[in-house]
């Protein structure tokens, strides 16, 4: 550090230190990278800043369907309208996926950091939107960003968890969708009877920013020398810096799409896509479908999806355990999927029943999520290990070829559930309008019940041109009071008129609707299973432990080779 004497005899910093001083901390701000393999707590730190970075970004996705249905009233948006915000957004965010395979150039973590500043403050504007049209604008920068993150998440974890380790850290950040609908519920179910709709989007975003500012001086990744290699066991850790420290710098990316482009990883991608159509339907549709079947409040039906999510991220993370002490993971996935196609069949089965109470579909629930994250959590620490087997270094464009993937997927399923379940439409635009007029007509429809063929006349005519001699009749016939009950009822009964029939059919035909929808989701979980053989990674635990030791030699051998005399480096 550069000084000057003082006046005092003491020395002082010159300006042009404190210039460097300030330059140094504004480039850490960017310069994220790690030259060696950080100690436990700092490895850890990171993990926890990425999973809670996961988390804090789909509570602010996901909160805008938890409120969907007071959006949609305030900004006069048909339930179309509102779906295709999604279909645009999940289109916007496989494009996003794509160009995450830059993050090796920008930095994986610096896309995390500055995803959640830009998520944050578009969260904070959306309440502010003048109409649906800057919503929609606004809502999709949020998926673009969402797609990004989608691939440089997981990709840190990965970077930051050994393979004999991989399924537990893994488990920690799957839990982040399922967490963050988990957020969306819990704090809709508590809050939203005394809060707006715009208070929950800017709950979201003061979250956001927060864990932003935790992320912008907390969150660091391995330099490409590092997180290039494949790293087994804590262990590798002294093997993989002595080759860092002698290896030339990384290539680029070339020939990365041509090597991830293989049916192991395009097939188990595809695989995992169609399994997750049930977990993004609930999502984007669980509010909707309870409120329009089963007439279930915003708040009771994310109170009811808490079991769902809460199971699911619990599951999750255990699983995600013991999958590493066992070393398979193929056994949890087969299991989670047979199970995941059981439960999720009883479910669609009860979809048709009005009279299915609160708590059986909790137990559905709890079922469907337990088997979830015996699904996930593996697959997502196989999937990195089969990608790591064809190129460590291609980790990102795997990672996009995933997520790009579950995106085309997730896009053309939410443009087909309008197409399968036509009665929302009217039940979400018209079905509380009719509802209470069905209330306000009750007493006039009675009047007009017991007097169909006059009513009949008096409907030719307009209000004060009904003929005399009618009107006497309709007097001697009725009575005062009744004839003014029917009036004062005409607002309603014409609203029963246009729209009632409408409402009703689709109130009948929405339950067969939806159960088409849920056995399709079945579908998806069923196309699953043959495609998990694809993946990489051993059935049985003892195999696996003999994999474990033969590379644990191996790395002894080629880092007691590395450290003698004729090879060491200065």
């Amino acid at each position: 550090m550069s000084t000057i004497p003082s006046a005092t005899g003491e020395s002082a910093t010159t300006p042009d230190s404190a210039q460097a001083r300030s330059s140094a901390a504004l480039r850490r701000l960017w310069r994220r990278q790690l030259p060696a393999y950080p100690a436990p707590l700092a490895r850890y730190s990171c993990l926890a800043i990425v999973v809670l970075s996961t988390i804090v970004l789909y509570y602010a996705l996901y909160i805008q369907y938890g409120v969907g249905t007071s959006i949609m009233a305030e900004f006069h948006m048909s339930f179309l309208y509102f779906v295709w915000m999604s279909v645009i957004g999940n289109a916007v965010g496989a494009v996003a996926s794509l160009v995450a395979g830059l993050a090796d150039r920008w930095g994986r973590a610096n896309l995390v950091v500055y995803g959640l500043l830009v998520v944050g403050a578009l969260m904070l504007a959306l309440p502010h939107a003048p109409d649906k049209g800057t919503y929609l604008a606004m809502f999709e920068g949020i998926y673009f960003v969402e797609g990004l993150v989608l691939v440089a998440t997981p990709a840190l974890i990965r970077d930051f968890s050994p393979q004999l380790g991989r399924a537990g850290a893994m488990g920690f950040w799957t839990m982040g969708p399922v967490a963050g609908s988990l957020v969306v519920t819990v704090v809709t179910s508590a809050t939203l009877d005394s809060t707006s709709w715009r208070d929950q989007l800017r709950f979201a975003g003061l979250a956001t920013l927060a864990v932003f500012l935790l992320a912008l001086f907390g969150l660091r990744e391995l330099s490409p020398r590092l997180r290039d290699q494949l790293m087994v066991s804590v262990r590798d850790r002294a093997l993989i810096e002595a080759r860092a420290r002698r290896q030339p710098a990384t290539p680029g990316p070339a020939g990365h799409w041509r090597q991830m482009l293989r049916p192991d990883v395009v097939g188990s991608a595809f695989a995992i896509s169609v399994y997750l159509l049930l977990y993004y339907s609930a999502v984007g549709n669980l509010v909707i479908y309870y409120s329009t079947v089963f007439g279930y409040t915003e708040q009771r039906a994310n109170a009811l999806a808490n079991w769902y999510w809460a199971s699911n991220a619990i599951a999750l993370v255990l699983v995600g355990l013991l999958s590493d002490k066992l070393g398979v993971r193929k056994p949890f996935m087969l299991v989670g999927a047979v199970g995941s196609i059981v439960v999720t069949s009883l479910f669609a089965l009860a979809a048709t029943d009005k009279d299915t109470g609160y708590y059986h579909f909790a137990a559905l629930f709890v079922g469907i999520g337990v088997c979830a994250g015996l699904t996930y959590a593996p697959w997502m620490a196989s999937f990195t290990e089969t990608v790591e087997r064809r190129n460590p270094a291609a980790t990102a464009t795997g990672l996009a070829v995933w997520a790009w993937l579950l995106r085309v997927v997730v896009t053309v399923s939410a443009a087909c559930v309008p197409v399968v379940v036509t009665s929302v439409t009217p039940l979400v635009e018209h079905g509380a309008e009719v509802q209470a007029a069905a209330g306000a007509a009750a007493p006039a429809r009675r009047v007009i019940s017991a007097h169909p063929a006059l009513f009949a006349e008096l409907e030719k005519y307009p209000a004060g041109e009904i003929p005399a001699g009618l009107q006497a009749r309709a007097l001697k016939e009725v009575g005062a009071a009744d004839l003014a009950l029917v009036s004062e009822a005409r607002p309603a009964l014409r609203t029963l008129r246009l729209h009632g029939a409408e409402v009703a059919q689709a109130a009948d035909e929405g339950p067969g609707q939806w159960q088409t929808w849920w056995w399709v989701c079945v579908g998806g979980q069923a196309v699953f299973l043959p495609l998990m053989f694809l993946m990489h990674g051993r059935w049985s635990p003892r195999r696996a432990r003999q994999d474990a030791e033969e590379h644990r030699r191996s790395v002894e051998r080629e880092l007691a080779l590395l450290e003698s005399p004729g090879m060491r480096m200065e």
